[in-house]
């Protein structure tokens, strides 16, 4: 068990960095308290890795990746859409989050962290090892390994929640679930990767491009 847990852990370990999971960490850091961001990750790291487990090593099936991608596309655009009312609903000086609205983003963390790693490399990895090594090792190891991967990325988004208003953070969150539920819905349910590299790209210029004019309006205008 210990030896299949050490093998999870560095071949997961090695597959989340860089991937979109990091990014999505980074994002919610942006707009939540690092536990709740960390308590998400580890419970959605339970989850996919517990299901990855079960599915490679007792019953031995394959996940279609297309309908859950569909489906972690639409619950982005939600999340996106969530996030931009809050930016307009709020100013920078809000008042502090109650437990209900914690309990929520946390629950919206799970879900978004559980159907976006359903089909990823990081769970069919673990699904191989499942399959030819001592199981709960491997559940261990894996969890452990999308934890430690994606809490690097955490320090991140809580330094720049510390640096910048928070209605400009919510913009860029709400802008990265739009690029992530596009990219999941053009490459990963569709297959058009080239579609899905001009659609990111355009919101991702048009973006930076509205973030920079609204500010020089500002500055026009009380000239």
């Amino acid at each position: 068990m210990f030896t299949a847990a050490l093998v999870s852990l560095g071949v997961v370990f090695v597959a989340e960095l860089g991937d979109k999971s990091q990014l999505m960490t980074m994002t919610y850091a942006l707009r939540h308290r690092w536990w709740v961001v960390l308590s998400g990750v580890a419970i959605a790291a339970v989850l996919v890795h517990g299901l990855a487990v079960t599915v490679g090593h007792f019953l031995g099936l394959t996940v279609s990746e297309r309908p859950i991608a569909l489906a972690a596309a639409i619950a982005f655009f939600g999340f996106a859409i969530w996030t931009w009312r809050e930016r307009r609903d709020e100013g920078d000086e809000g008042s502090a989050p109650t437990a209900p609205e914690y309990r929520f983003a946390l629950m919206a963390i799970i879900s978004s962290y559980v159907l976006a790693e359903l089909g990823d490399k990081t769970m069919l990895a673990t699904m191989a090892l499942a399959s030819s090594r001592n199981w709960v090792g491997v559940w261990i190891g894996a969890a452990l390994a999308m934890v430690l991967a994606d809490g690097l990325a955490i320090p991140v988004g809580a330094l720049l929640h510390r640096r910048f208003p928070k209605r400009l953070l919510h913009g860029v969150a709400g802008v990265l679930f739009l690029v992530f539920g596009l990219w999941l819905l053009f490459d990963e349910a569709l297959g058009w990767r080239w579609v899905a590299v001009v659609a990111t790209s355009t919101v991702a210029v048009v973006s930076a491009v509205a973030a920079i004019a609204g500010p020089l309006r500002g500055r026009n205008r009380s000239k």
